[in-house]
C-alpha cells in the first residue's frame, strides 16, 4: 500500500514538474542594465515582429529610371560618387568634376564659391549640357539611332560623352567611324560614356551656343 502510494506521489510531483516547463512566461520588463538604460516614463514592455510582418517590410526608393534627373544622377555617382566638394588629383572639381576652363566659358571664375554652392553646380551641370548640345546638334541629328562599333548612339550618350572628353572629341570619334577614340587621367573611354549613359531623355535641354550660369 506504502509502495503504491509513493508510486502515485512521485507521478504527480513528475508531470507537475515536466508540465510547468510549457507554461507561457508573461511579458518581462527592462530596467536599466549594462548597456541598455531607459527613463523611468518609458515604457518599458517589448515584443519583436512576427515572421510575416518582416517579410511584408514596405521600402520605397526614389526610382528616376531614363529621365533627366536619372541621367545627371548616374553621371554624379560615376563621377565624383555625388560629392559635392570633391577635387580629384587633375583639378577637376565638384559634383560633376568640372574643370576650371569649362566653368570659364559658363561665366565661373570663384571656384571656391563654385565648390560650396550646390544649386551653382547644378546649373552649371544644364548649362554645360546646353552648351554641347548646340555644338552636336549636327552629330545628334545625323547619328542617332546608328551603332558605332557595337555602341548604340543616343543624345544622351553623345551628350555624356561630351562632358568627359568635350564636343570636338565627340565629333572626331563619330566621324572616324569610333576609330578616334578619347581616355582621360584615369582610363575612361569616350565610348564607354557613350553606350553607359546611352538612352536617357535628355529632349528638355535647350541648345545654346553661349549658356552663362546665374550665381545669385
Amino acid at each position: 500500500m506504502i509502495k503504491k502510494w509513493a508510486y502515485f506521489l512521485g507521478l504527480t510531483l513528475f508531470i507537475t514538474l515536466v508540465s510547468s516547463g510549457f507554461k507561457v512566461k508573461e511579458a518581462k520588463q527592462f530596467g536599466k542594465i549594462d548597456g541598455f538604460h531607459l527613463a523611468d516614463n518609458e515604457i518599458t514592455t517589448y515584443t519583436v515582429p512576427t515572421v510575416d510582418e518582416t517579410v511584408h517590410v514596405n521600402l520605397r526608393f526614389p526610382f528616376t529610371g531614363k529621365s533627366y534627373t536619372g541621367f545627371k544622377q548616374a553621371i554624379a555617382i560615376k563621377e565624383s560618387q555625388g560629392l559635392y566638394k570633391l577635387v580629384n588629383r587633375y583639378g577637376y572639381m565638384g559634383k560633376y568634376q568640372f574643370g576650371k576652363s569649362a566653368l570659364r566659358a559658363l561665366g565661373i571664375t570663384d571656384t571656391k564659391a563654385f565648390l560650396n554652392t550646390p544649386h551653382i553646380q547644378e546649373r552649371a551641370f544644364r548649362a554645360l549640357l546646353s552648351k554641347n548640345k548646340w555644338e552636336l546638334r549636327n552629330e545628334i541629328s545625323k547619328y542617332d539611332g546608328k551603332v558605332i562599333r557595337g555602341v548604340q548612339i543616343t543624345e544622351s550618350g553623345l551628350l555624356a560623352a561630351a562632358h568627359l572628353a568635350g564636343a570636338g572629341s565627340v565629333k572626331a570619334f563619330l566621324k572616324s567611324n569610333g576609330k578616334n577614340g578619347f581616355r582621360d587621367g584615369f582610363g575612361t573611354s569616350l565610348k564607354s560614356y557613350i553606350k553607359r549613359f546611352g538612352g536617357y531623355d535628355t529632349s528638355a535641354i535647350i541648345a545654346h551656343p553661349e549658356p552663362k550660369v546665374k550665381l545669385d
